[in-house]
């Protein structure tokens, strides 16, 4: 899998990066991310990539050229499955959504900036917008910072022991069940007998009883999905 992330600070990916699923995975071919400085392509003599907005207002703009050149040079190369922007007025991001993503082949993120970017780069070539929560954040680095991390750790070989990413938290719409380690007994604080039984049918039904309650007093709303 490729994912290119268009932005005017990449120094403030390279380090996201540059450990942990993520790093293991670039090192073993899983997936390749290149980060692309959208100043790089600005035709403007200073590189300048923002502008005053058309009507006034408060605020500076993404222009459009740079951002379109970059786009459409990366489209020539290859093809997309998605080209993506991160923007607080976007689709929520969820779990089902970084499964959905995990089996592209080729995606673009664009991380908004400033005031967002000049309105035609949404509606010609954008093909998802997504949003990480609603809140509004300097810039859309860290959105695809955490977009990369969820998609990345499902690819296949990210993760050591593969079913672990299956269990997670919001993959069926349930939070995940307890867990527990070494030593069974901490002070008094003891793990649950059941799950020191050694019977695997009575631990896995357990914890699917454990995540459907903590569902219904954590996230009801959950549920209704």
């Amino acid at each position: 899998m490729r994912i290119d992330i268009l932005t005017v600070l990449p120094d403030l990916l390279n380090g996201a990066f540059n450990h942990s699923i993520i790093k293991r995975a670039v090192e073993k071919n899983i997936t390749e991310i290149n980060i692309y400085n959208i100043r790089d392509y600005s035709t403007d003599k200073h590189k300048k990539t923002d502008d005053y907005p058309f009507g006034g207002g408060a605020g500076m703009v993404m222009t459009i050229q740079p951002i379109a050149d970059l786009i459409e040079k990366l489209k020539k190369e290859r093809d997309y499955d998605e080209i993506i922007y991160t923007s607080p007025d976007g689709e929520q991001f969820n779990q089902q959504m970084a499964n959905m993503l995990s089996i592209k082949k080729n995606i673009i993120i664009l991380c908004g900036h400033y005031k967002g970017i000049d309105h035609r780069i949404r509606e010609h070539l954008i093909t998802r917008e997504i949003s990480i929560g609603d809140y509004v954040l300097t810039g859309g680095e860290l959105a695809a910072a955490v977009i990369t991390d969820c998609v990345v750790r499902l690819l296949p070989g990210a993760i050591s022991d593969e079913t672990s990413a299956l269990s997670d938290s919001f993959q069926d719409n349930l939070l995940s069940a307890p867990v527990y380690t070494r030593p069974a007994d901490y002070n008094g604080w003891k793990v649950p007998d059941v799950l020191l039984s050694g019977n695997q049918k009575i631990i896995d039904q357990w914890r699917e009883d454990q995540s459907v309650e903590r569902t219904k007093r954590l996230r009801p709303d959950l549920l209704s999905k």
